[in-house]
């Protein structure tokens, strides 16, 4: 179970701009828009914190379902 990971991305035009990795616990840009946004939402704790018990509320809650 230590494998599991969640991710968030958000896409616009058909190209993600920023994603969140509960692996690395932060989110990252992959655009200029995105790394903007990134470093913005890096800055609140309780929205990392709320994002990394995503994981578990969602991921591990759902192991083994087919």
């Amino acid at each position: 179970l230590k494998d599991i990971q969640f991710i968030r991305s958000m896409y616009y035009n058909k190209l993600e701009f920023i994603r969140f990795d509960s692996s690395l616990g932060e989110f990252v840009g992959y655009t200029a828009f995105g790394v903007k946004n990134a470093e913005r939402l890096n800055k609140d704790t309780s929205l990392i914190a709320a994002m990394k018990a995503q994981r578990e509320t969602y991921c591990l809650n759902n192991v083994g379902v087919d």
